[in-house]
């Protein structure tokens, strides 16, 4: 882990000579999204998340949305060229200019040759930084099984640090309050299994240009942010 230094701004990350495209990688329940959000808070590169893409890209009707609803309504993955094609459109648009906060995105080594090709296109620079959050298993386990929500209007709820009324109702609309079936302990387990056996060769991809970096998940939201900050602000300091 890289010592401490003093915060860069959005202004400086906005003003660094080259964009600065960071993919943050993380299991499901590591965190990776509220963390992606703070960081686009703090530096000001937009976050760029494959699955909100996806879905505006089908609400506005692109060629390249009826392309994906193809072959979702089929029940199919969406190839990657066809996610290629929309993440392309999103880092044309002028917010991106300076780089983009990658959340989900790629998830396999395909996707990572696609996205290294798409930058050269994009940008007279390719500047990468991937940072991993490493959570345990048991950890990401025990924070998805108390994971409740409301059936009716979707607010959150977690029997530990936000648990919901005896009555199982929401207090804001009245709904069930429901276990979903992905937050069963058996599932979060085969989904984290999906998820190292997808991560692995990429962290070995990332690894292998020197631009990987490994922060520990296993702490409080903002002692992550603080970690990942140190990184990225380190990051910025030597481009």
């Amino acid at each position: 882990m890289m010592g401490s230094l003093n915060p860069v701004t959005s202004v400086a990350a906005a003003e660094c000579k080259t964009a600065m495209n960071i993919i943050l990688l993380g299991a499901p329940g590591s965190g990776k999204g509220t963390q992606a959000k703070q960081l686009v808070e703090k530096y000001g590169f937009p976050q760029v998340s494959t699955g909100d893409i996806l879905r505006k890209a089908l609400a506005d009707g692109t060629d390249l949305g009826s392309k994906a609803k193809k072959f979702m309504e089929a029940g199919e993955l969406v190839p990657d060229e066809v996610i290629l094609g929309i993440i392309e459109e999103r880092l044309k648009q002028p917010d991106c200019k300076s780089g983009a906060i990658f959340d989900g995105f790629p998830r396999t080594l395909q996707q990572a040759d696609g996205l290294e090709g798409l930058l050269k296109r994009i940008n007279s620079h390719l500047d990468l930084f991937c940072i991993s959050l490493e959570v345990p298993d048991d950890r990401i386990v025990s924070r998805l099984s108390a994971r409740r929500i409301c059936s009716g209007c979707g607010t959150d709820y977690n029997m530990i640090s936000n648990p919901p009324p005896k009555d199982h109702h929401c207090l804001k609309c009245g709904g069930e309050i429901i276990q979903r079936g992905d937050d069963q302990e058996d599932t979060i387990r085969n989904r984290l299994a999906v998820y190292r056996r997808q991560t692995r060769p990429l962290q070995e991809y990332y690894s292998g240009r020197g631009l990987l970096r490994i922060a520990d998940g296993d702490a409080s939201p903002q002692e992550i942010f603080n970690k990942l900050s140190r990184l990225i602000d380190d990051y910025l300091k030597n481009s």
